[in-house]
């Protein structure tokens, strides 16, 4: 460990935190030590009388009591899987030059080389300790090769941590940038390799993992209460030493990050603004483009790739991003790797597991999809699908076209039938009785539908409904995987296994993607792990319905297009160019119940609200 002032604060910490764990180990033997002292006394006849041998009688079964506790504690300490962070694991010979480019910057930091490359599909980087046992370390021969070989080789010593780096990092950032942000991270394996503040951090996760242990539900009465008491004295330790920890973790960034100024400092400066934008970027990516396609079982096969495009199409639209794009000249981090596109689908459908929650391999109702397909198999489709589950509301309600409506008798489904229904007549309060009730109940008072129409209301709390009933009434067949087939209650996140259920899923490339690593364990019962979005309020489902239908009939009667915009998400294209101001006019509609922007919107680009439209 360096001299810097971060790393003698971490090293202090981590004393402190292994005195905690010492003294906590003092008190469990402390009954025992007085129980030999009480027999050693009987023993010499030093101890005798009726006091003496009360207090053996007492001590001695107290002192095994709490010696057969501490060693359980201990074993669940010892043996319970730390969390670990669900990765793309990145072998040497499928990115050889990004292994080069990590060993020679720690070889100019002056620290151990990581021992491994994993991927993330987030815009962060770090270091994680996978030493445990239950993660199954890699090959000894690895670690020579990566983390030093010039040590011997039947000695042991600490294995360095596996270096994270963010998926998007890579294709967004140049070579240059990449090595500018990950040189604090990687400056961070000089700290980690310190003995006490390595003994310090296993004894926190070991800690963390055993609550972990005790929390687990589903549990026989016996277990439940053996790991009660197990949980209590791991959370007790954890509130001891929890700030000791802390401070020994900012110790080690700060002597990181110290150690790391004397390595690319200006070109990192310029590297952390690139960091902000890929964040914003992913996350528009994630969340207007991504989440509409994983409703719909498809998981687009290229985000990384997609990043770059929707970063791209950030500088040309903000001023504030312009000279961002012209770095796209210079070498990109993902040719560091042999097989980028092979990577890119592997990072994409972890994104999509954790994020939303999918299967972990393709399959029928899973599959993947790519950017020149997105507008016909995700837009348009969603757009139908919308408008049919919005029409078969209506029938259900037994609204029917308006008398005065232009095509009362189409017979098929039509714009103008939802027009009419949600346009406020003048003197009218509620609705007709056009035919029988669905049973659902009237719109949920706590919701905050109050400043929409009757009708609107109604109609938006009875979408709702429709759509919980078809989300719990949907059984999405799971891809059975090499992780999930084991016999642990985790599964690794298997993002590359090629499919072979769906008719629709493109060929599979010429070489396999990267397999995850089978040690790769970790805790996928509470998918989502982040979701993206909360649940939509009734008020956004019935303008998306609303919105699907208005977009259906300008494809079916005026010539439109489905399009894919990659800040904005689908998109509407007329005469090639993208619709605007439609959104408010929608608005108008459900809350106001005036239809008379939203129908001069439709006479002006000539869609035909009358006739009747395709559904899905």
């Amino acid at each position: 460990m360096g001299v810097e002032a971060g790393a003698q604060a971490a090293r202090a910490r981590a004393l402190v935190v292994l005195r905690i764990r010492s003294r906590a180990l003092a008190v469990a033997l402390l009954p025992a030590a007085v129980a030999v002292i009480l027999l050693a006394g009987a023993a010499t006849g030093r101890l005798v009388g009726p006091g003496w041998g009360a207090a053996r009688w007492i001590l001695t079964p107290l002192a095994v009591l709490v010696l057969l506790a501490a060693a359980g504690v201990a074993l669940v300490v010892a043996r319970a899987r730390p969390a670990m962070s669900p990765t793309i694991p990145i072998a040497e010979e499928s990115a050889p030059d990004l292994y080069r480019m990590v060993r020679d910057l720690a070889d100019r930091l002056d620290v151990p080389a990581p021992s491994a490359i994993a991927l993330t599909p987030d815009c962060d980087s770090w270091l994680e300790d996978r030493t445990h046992r239950a993660h199954g370390p890699p090959p000894a021969e690895e670690h020579d090769d990566i983390a030093g070989s010039d040590r011997h080789p039947h000695r042991r010593h600490p294995v360095a941590p596996v270096l994270v780096i963010g998926s998007p990092f890579l294709w967004w950032m140049r070579v240059g940038e990449l090595r500018a942000v990950i040189a604090p991270v990687v400056a961070g394996t000089g700290p980690s390799a310190h003995p006490d503040i390595a003994a310090a951090r296993r004894f926190v996760r070991g800690l963390d993992a055993a609550v972990a242990v005790a929390s687990a539900p589903e549990r026989r009465p016996v277990s439940r209460a053996v790991l009660a008491g197990v949980g209590w004295v791991a959370r007790l330790l954890l509130r001891s030493c929890r700030v000791h920890a802390a401070e020994m973790e900012r110790g080690v960034a700060a002597a990181a990050a110290e150690r790391a100024q004397a390595v690319d400092y200006g070109l990192r400066i310029v590297a952390q603004e690139q960091v902000g934008l890929a964040y914003a970027g992913w996350d528009r990516l994630l969340t207007r483009v991504a989440l509409p396609a994983w409703r719909m079982g498809r998981w687009p096969s290229r985000l990384d790739a997609g990043v770059v495009a929707a970063l791209t199409e950030l500088s040309r639209r903000d001023r504030l991003a312009e000279g961002f794009a012209s770095r796209l000249g210079e070498r990109p981090a993902c040719d560091l790797l042999e097989e980028p596109g092979a990577v890119d689908e592997a990072a994409s459908l972890l994104a999509a597991r954790l994020f939303h929650g999918g299967p972990a391999g393709p399959g029928p109702g899973w599959s993947p999809v790519g950017w020149s397909e997105y507008p016909e198999e995700v837009v348009d489709r969603k757009w139908r699908v919308d408008a049919a589950r919005l029409h078969r509301v209506l029938d259900a309600m037994g609204v029917r076209p308006a008398p005065g409506s232009p095509a009362p008798n189409t017979g098929g489904p039509t714009l103008s039938r939802v027009l009419d229904h949600l346009t406020d007549q003048a003197g009218e309060t509620g609705e007709r009785p056009f035919g029988p009730r669905s049973p659902e109940p009237p719109p949920d008072d706590e919701e905050d539908l109050s400043g929409t129409t009757p009708r609107s209301a109604t109609l938006a709390a009875r979408l709702r409904a429709e759509l919980s009933r078809e989300e719990a009434t949907a059984t999405p067949t799971l891809p059975t995987t090499a992780a999930s087939a084991t016999a642990t209650p985790t599964a690794t996140p298997s993002a590359t296994t090629p499919a072979t259920g769906a008719a629709t899923a493109p060929p599979p490339p010429t070489s396999p993607p990267p397999t995850p690593d089978p040690a790769a364990l970790w805790d996928d019962r509470a998918l989502p792990l982040f979701p993206l979005q909360p649940p939509r309020t009734a008020r956004e489902l019935l303008a998306d319905h609303l919105t699907a239908m208005i977009c259906c009939a300008a494809m079916d009667t005026a010539g439109a297009t489905p399009g894919l915009d990659w800040l904005d998400g689908p998109t509407l294209l007329h005469n090639g160019e993208r619709t605007a101001d439609l959104a408010p006019k929608v608005l108008t509609l459900i809350e106001d119940g005036d239809s008379t922007p939203l129908r001069a919107w439709l006479a002006e680009l000539g869609i035909r609200p009358e006739k009747p439209v395709r559904l899905g």
